[in-house]
């Protein structure tokens, strides 16, 4: 998930109880590309600007412009349940994710129990290795064009030909190859854990981020674009029967900034933005906070803080309420009391995370206890007060104290 850092992170561990089942999705920081480069304030880039961009993120390794055609599943279809869309928040991933997940059909597999493939034809322009308990992992990068990219994460093994390049190009932390693969050529494989995948547009950069220079530790985000505008005809129908999400934009959503409002990505006022003060070091995350629709059910928000009690958590609202879309300044003192969740199936039947289902609601039981309540106030259109008591519920708290904590965008 540097020339700058190469992080070496533990996988994030996620189980939720949900009806009895449980599901466990890895995923890590990435590596970070090394030069500068912003997008204009307009929303959408020129060409030079992002071809250019495009170039960073290929390092260089990258020819012609314009999308293109994904025409070969990560996975064949009866080794993955579902796809995970783009929006998750976990652990110390506090602001949504910018991946989505190809869930496997058995979290319990041996490593290596499923492969990997080739999208498309391209070129592999990076392999960044990741190396923890479980083992070594690796992060690909896949150039189409010099505006059109795609890439993996949590590849546990690489293909025969593919680790030959890789052991020959290895050089601190990362591999800088430059590797032709047609579609559906195994790269790889994979077993126990989800994949990641996304695809980025330079073309296109998302326009619900407020302060784009805040992400430029890790600047694929501003470009991360709905990889069904790129499947094939054939490809896409496949891919949408393993979508969960049904609300739009089903493939998922990470920029949810409003200017003015309560709604999207924080970060404690020089703090470093989403890198954080050490760049990117372990506990980055910590200085993040995110108030943003469920990943599932955006009729639902989720409350995500880098630092509540010395972790990184998320909860729902209960009574899911005032919408983060609809606080301003003129609000003042906002209060949300934070409780667990979990998600019923169209029939209101309780749903795994795991089985395939259409339409995931998201539900607070009644007798959840609250785990603590949250105070904010929007003090300028793009400042934030905010402070978290844990184990409190909101009517024992009045205001806030010294411990409080001011956020910007």
């Amino acid at each position: 998930m540097t020339k700058k850092l190469i992080l070496l992170l533990a996988a994030l561990t996620t189980v939720v109880v949900a009806g009895g089942a449980f599901l466990v999705i890895w995923s890590t920081r990435d590596r970070q590309p090394t030069d500068n480069f912003a997008p204009s304030s307009s929303g959408r880039v020129g060409d030079n600007e992002a071809i250019k961009a495009g170039k960073d993120l290929a390092g260089q390794k990258c020819t012609g412009e314009g999308p293109g055609v994904l025409t070969t599943l990560p996975m064949d279809p009866e080794d993955f349940s579902i796809i995970v869309p783009y929006g998750l928040v976990v652990g110390g991933h506090v602001t949504p994710i910018d991946h989505q997940y190809f869930a496997p059909k058995d979290y319990k597999s041996a490593r290596d129990s499923y492969e990997v493939y080739a999208m498309a034809d391209s070129q592999i322009v990076d392999i960044s290795p990741r190396t923890n308990e479980r083992g070594t992992e690796y992060r690909f990068v896949f150039s189409m064009t010099c505006t059109f990219l795609y890439y993996y994460d949590l590849v546990t093994s690489l293909a025969p030909d593919i680790k030959t390049e890789y052991d020959q190009n290895l050089r601190n932390g990362h591999a800088d190859v430059d590797i032709s693969v047609t579609a559906g050529q195994l790269v790889g494989r994979i077993g126990g854990q989800t994949l990641d995948f996304a695809v980025w547009d330079t073309t296109k950069p998302l326009e619900g981020f407020i302060v784009p220079e805040h992400y430029q530790g890790e600047r694929w985000k501003l470009y991360t674009a709905d990889p069904l505008d790129y499947y094939s005809a054939e490809l896409k129908e496949l891919v949408l029967s393993r979508y969960v999400r049904t609300a739009e934009p089903i493939s998922g959503k990470i920029d949810y900034d409003i200017d003015g409002k309560l709604i999207g990505n924080w970060f404690q006022k020089a703090s470093g933005g989403y890198s954080g003060p050490g760049g990117g070091q372990e506990g980055y995350w910590k200085g993040h906070l995110s108030i943003a629709p469920d990943l599932y059910d955006p009729t639902a928000f989720i409350v995500s803080i880098g630092d509540f009690g010395g972790e990184a958590l998320q909860f729902a609202v209960k009574g899911n309420a005032p919408k983060p879309e609809a606080v301003s300044v003129e609000s003042g003192l906002v209060k949300y009391e934070l409780v667990k969740w979990s998600y019923t199936k169209a029939d209101g039947s309780d749903w795994d995370r795991m089985s395939l289902t259409k339409g995931a609601k998201l539900v607070v039981n009644p007798g959840n206890p609250v785990q603590g309540c949250v105070m904010v106030q929007l003090i300028e259109n793009r400042k934030l007060k905010m402070e978290p008591f844990p184990s409190k519920s909101c009517a024992s708290v009045s205001g806030f104290t010294a411990a409080a904590r001011i956020y910007e965008r």
